[in-house]
């Protein structure tokens, strides 16, 4: 197999690119909060939940992070007719993926409650049931009906029903010519026979071949298994040992891990399936397709939970660009970004703000802002400390959506959210070289100034573009819908 690019590899716009992904669906819920004290019922923590949050998980996460890295998206699966499954589509159709469910008559959508105190999951429980086997032939005669407007079938097989014959699926693609990305669970592997890409992870693959003893037993039980199944290339995930490439002629490339903080590998794996579908899609060769795959996957371990990833982020790790210091960060993940950053001796730039709807004057003040140093942080607030601040109908759009657009852009390293109603807690915390503010108002004005020059950091104050304000742009709105 070629060696690795001597060049980053580039992604081109994934505008034209068209997936679909067959799988289980799961909605992930969390409900977060502090646990200060002890139950007095049994040895267990309290927790005191202050929010919740929603996010698409198994086949969805992988469609989800799809149309986040640019491409276009249609997720066929199963939900039950209950809140749950219109909250997995609702979530996934804002963010743009087409849904062909099957609603399910007295089936319950698959759902995987996490409580998390302090960034630590205390409790998982899960909420699942087989998916009803009758609605396998409904579900292959959705797939046959997309498949022409597709350029790669992704099969998300957590094996909760959803995917009961993968053999039918894949020979519906072939005669489609449409290339097949497998991410398999229990399964035998050679079900998925005739797929392009078959990505199981280590524990997978051991089940399936039996435990390699080193890395040249691993590639020759590889290239038997992509020899017997007929795969194109075998993707073999070994966490934080990388991903080794096997093809049926023996040709093997291994990727090692990139240097990651890991702090959660909820999702990884669908994150990775994304990645290999939309470079399966672009006919990149297996090497290249894993290359991407291995940038992603690094990128959803350094956050916590289920989440996608943009194209800008996954372009900026390609590139060079640190996983770990680039994109939407906890507080845990920003504190050792910044750490890092200011070991090399980088300067960094801290400014916040609600960037509710995000326009020209955000742009040029935020690019004017990464000029004064090396590392721009932007802090945002929360939905209800924005409700607090602007009143009610706001914010527009929720806070998910304000950290993916900011993350986005060129000028920014890295996105925080926070609840506070002032940035003081942060400021004081990560210590940033210099505070900027945009508006008209005076340096000794700007929330947390006296913080920031107490500990030796600068503090500026620059323009805004005349006529752009978010205030300004809602208020014109609600004049034309009158």
């Amino acid at each position: 197999m070629p060696a690795a690019p001597a060049q980053p590899l580039q992604l081109p716009s994934l505008r034209d690119v068209r997936c679909l992904v067959v799988g289980d669906l799961m909605l992930d819920r969390y409900w977060f909060g502090a646990a200060e004290r002890v139950s007095q019922e049994a040895p267990v923590p309290v927790v005191d939940v202050d929010h919740t949050e929603d996010r698409p998980g198994g086949a969805a996460n992988t469609a989800l992070n799809i149309v986040s890295m640019g491409a276009a998206c249609t997720l066929i699966g199963v939900v039950g007719d209950d809140e749950a499954g219109r909250a997995l589509e609702a979530r996934l159709t804002a963010a743009g993926v087409e849904c062909d469910f099957l609603r399910a008559d007295d089936w319950a959508t698959i759902v995987k409650l996490r409580i998390v105190s302090q960034q630590q999951q205390l409790l998982r429980a899960d909420f699942e049931a087989s998916v009803p086997a009758a609605l396998a032939d409904a579900l292959q005669q959705k797939v046959q009906a997309h498949l022409a407007g597709a350029r790669v079938l992704v099969l998300q097989d957590y094996d909760k029903g959803a995917i009961a014959a993968p053999e039918a699926l894949i020979a519906a693609a072939q005669d489609a010519a449409v290339p097949v990305v497998v991410d398999p669970k229990h399964k035998p592997l050679t079900r998925y026979a005739g797929a392009a890409i078959l990505k199981p992870n280590i524990h997978e693959f051991a089940r399936a071949v039996g435990q390699p003893e080193g890395h040249a037993d691993l590639v020759a039980r590889g290239t038997t298994l992509s020899r017997e199944a007929q795969l194109d290339a075998l993707v073999v995930t070994q966490g934080g040992k990388g991903m080794t490439v096997i093809s049926a002629a023996g040709e093997e490339r291994h990727i090692p891990a990139r240097p990651v903080d890991v702090f959660d590998v909820t999702g990884a794996g669908d994150t990775a399936a994304a990645a290999l579908a939309v470079t399966t899609a672009l006919g990149w060769p297996a090497a290249d397709c894993a290359e991407v795959a291995n940038a992603a996957s690094a990128l959803a371990v350094s956050r916590s939970g289920t989440v996608a990833i943009t194209g800008p982020e996954l372009a900026n790790a390609l590139s060079g660009g640190a996983a770990s210091r680039a994109g939407v960060l906890s507080r845990g993940q920003l504190a050792t970004a910044v750490a890092r950053a200011k070991q090399a001796g980088e300067r960094i730039v801290f400014t916040n703000g609600c960037f509710d709807i995000l326009h020209a004057g955000h742009v040029a003040y935020l690019e004017e802002a990464k000029a004064l140093g090396h590392r721009l942080l932007v802090a945002v607030n929360d939905d209800d400390s924005v409700t607090r601040l602007k009143g009610p109908g706001r914010p527009v759009n929720p806070l998910d959506r304000r950290l993916k657009v900011l993350a986005g852009l060129a000028a920014v390293d890295w996105v925080v959210g926070f609840s506070e109603d002032t940035p003081e807690p942060l400021l004081e915390a990560l210590q940033p070289d210099i505070l900027v503010k945009g508006g008209d108002y005076g340096a000794d004005e700007v929330v947390g100034a006296d913080i920031v020059r107490g500990y030796g950091g600068t503090v500026a104050v620059l323009s805004l573009v005349d006529d752009c304000s978010t205030t300004a742009i809602v208020n014109r709105i609600a004049e034309q819908e009158r």
